[in-house]
């Protein structure tokens, strides 16, 4: 009993150390905020003050106080179009779906063919049972992509449609978007690997397999960080780097 009340001891009073350690910290981070803040009220802080006051905000999970800051820095900076796709996450963080949308507005009415945006208005309108409008949206920015010789957007925009179409439970159509977007892009891995992720999902591990060697195959000499993330979640070791010169392993 001494030796579990001794220990016992020990752990409480690592936990009290941890926690007034965390609670130092977090008073550290109010006291820079609320220097920040004066700045800002005073329109004397520089950009990169408030962006280190943003980040304080949101270390400190102060999302309300962040969002006021953000729309500022948005309105302030309009060529920094990051920081108005950050408060449409944001607001969307805080069940503000509306607003949310507003936001990414703002960004497609500048650049309807910017693909952060659209992928975030895709996502805003599926959450609220609009799929129909997202695929609407996706599909003209696909269109008007494709009409483009060698636009990488015509691969991102259908890529997008295609994850669409699979959410919505469109199997069959995502499969035949993955099918034409490996034909129209016949040296980029993502399609045979978004194919094989898809049959990976229907329970078809040898075709999910190949598709994944055939995206392997198309760059042998280079490593790509997205085939080796997927081979190595499906515990497939040996599609995770080049194959060496040899005989076949057992």
């Amino acid at each position: 009993m001494a030796a579990v009340s001794l220990t016992a001891g020990w752990w409480l009073g690592q936990r009290s150390l941890g926690s007034r350690a965390v609670d130092a910290s977090r008073l550290e981070l109010e006291k820079q905020a609320t220097r920040l803040r004066a700045e800002v009220s005073q329109g004397q802080a520089s950009e990169a003050q408030q962006q280190r006051l943003l980040q304080l905000l949101l270390n400190l999970d102060d999302k309300a106080e962040a969002t006021v800051l953000l729309e500022r820095m948005a309105d302030q900076q309009p060529g920094r179009w990051g920081l108005r796709l950050m408060l449409a996450e944001l607001r969307r963080e805080q069940k503000d779906l509306s607003g949310a949308e507003r936001e990414v507005r703002q960004l497609l009415n500048l650049k309807p063919d910017r693909i952060e945006a659209l992928q975030l208005m895709a996502l805003l309108q599926l959450e609220q049972g609009r799929g129909m409008e997202a695929e609407a949206l996706l599909s003209k920015a696909h269109q008007q992509a494709s009409q483009k010789k060698g636009s990488t957007k015509a691969l991102s925009t259908g890529l997008l449609l295609a994850d669409l179409r699979q959410r919505r439970g469109q199997s069959a159509a995502a499969d035949g978007l993955y099918r034409q977007l490996t034909l129209d892009h016949p040296e980029d891995p993502r399609p045979l690997l978004a194919q094989a992720m898809l049959r990976q999902q229907q329970g078809k591990t040898n075709e999910a397999l190949n598709l994944l060697d055939r995206a392997r195959r198309l760059k042998p000499n280079q490593s790509d960080s997205r085939l080796d993330d997927v081979a190595a979640a499906w515990g497939l070791e040996p599609l995770r780097r080049p194959k060496a010169p040899g005989p076949p392993a057992p």
